[in-house]
């Protein structure tokens, strides 16, 4: 009961997030107009995009490939990736996270610690993605003089941040050194940040091999490449007067509300964030939404075929796996 209630608290910020958010969709949209625009669609660029979205994991599966040195088959990796997604949808806390890491560890030989580092990397770098995409779009959108300029700076950013990165990858006892010697004073922060710090370098690992990162680098920029494509598909799909650059706009803004605290899923936070941003452009909230839904819709579509079918190849669960993810972790903890 007391690890329910304390489960209870750190989901309920994000639970009331998701509510609010729900309850601002019921309030604006109108749920008629949404189901004409759904009928009205174009589906022949609808299921481009739905074909795109499975190629999107298809390509993601070899991103992590890579940062795990093609030590695991491709085809664990694959399907495990999918798993992954699919809990994300399901479970709390993104626990499709830890969940990967877990499940690989247990069909490629790979130490969970030695895989778990590769996700928060993948994440970051994900990160930095999302936000140079959105800031770039931003300018082109709401119209501000000098647009091409303001991309080029966030270009030259998000190039220092990975040559940072690199620094890092390169130095990363003296930075783990300096961290100790300054967090010495609040051992928690020291606990918690040395054992944070540490899983992030050896991530960062990848960074090191030139060819390696090269190889990651481009695996990264097609997979978002593809997700812009299949973005800008479903928008087209249901406004045929978009340009090339709400597509941009439309998947920083959906990354940036994956990541907001909220139900399992990014349920509500995802649609408001895709639908606030789409409402900026065309000023139809209805339809906008329906775009949010479709896009919902392929996140389940894809997670659930391929890890659907990597849990029955290995005789798992939803359930099963949520169990098993539990007990890992309250394990982890009595070690500690």
């Amino acid at each position: 009961m007391s690890q329910f209630l304390k489960d209870f608290k750190r989901w309920l910020p994000g639970a009331l997030i998701s509510i609010a958010l729900f309850a601002a969709i019921l309030f604006f949209v109108d749920f008629g107009t949404m189901l004409d625009s759904i009928r009205a669609a174009d589906y022949r660029l609808l299921a481009i995009a739905v074909v795109l979205s499975f190629i999107w994991l298809i390509v993601r599966a070899k991103v992590w490939q890579t940062l795990l040195r093609d030590k695991p088959p491709y085809k664990d990796v694959l399907f495990t990736a999918g798993e992954g997604y699919l809990l994300n949808n399901f479970l709390p806390f993104r626990l499709g996270e830890i969940g990967r890491a877990f499940l690989l560890s247990r069909k490629s030989g790979m130490q969970f610690g030695e895989i778990l580092p590769t996700i928060f990397i993948e994440r970051t770098v994900d990160l930095a993605f999302s936000a140079a995409i959105f800031l770039a779009a931003l300018p082109f959108v709401v119209g501000t003089a000098g647009s091409e300029r303001i991309g080029i700076i966030v270009g030259v950013i998000v190039l220092i941040g990975l040559v940072m990165m690199y620094v890092l990858a390169r130095n990363n006892q003296w930075a783990l050194d300096l961290f100790h010697k300054l967090s010495a004073r609040w051992p928690a922060v020291q606990k918690f940040g040395g054992s944070f710090l540490e899983s992030f370098f050896a991530g960062l690992g990848v960074l090191t091999n030139g060819w390696l990162f090269l190889r990651f680098l481009f695996w990264m920029t097609l997979d978002w490449a593809i997700a812009l494509v299949a973005y800008y598909l479903m928008i087209l799909a249901y406004f045929p007067q978009a340009e090339w650059i709400w597509g941009l706009f439309i998947l920083g803004a959906a990354a940036f509300g994956g990541a907001v605290p909220s139900l399992p899923g990014a349920v509500g936070t995802f649609e408001g964030a895709v639908a606030g941003a789409l409402t900026l452009l065309t000023n139809d909230q209805s339809t906008a939404l329906a775009v949010a839904l479709t896009a919902r819709f392929y996140n389940y579509l894809n997670s659930g075929v391929i890890g659907g079918i990597g849990l029955l190849r290995e005789g798992q669960t939803l359930s099963g796996v949520y169990r098993q993810l539990i007990n890992f972790r309250n394990t982890e903890k009595a070690e500690e």
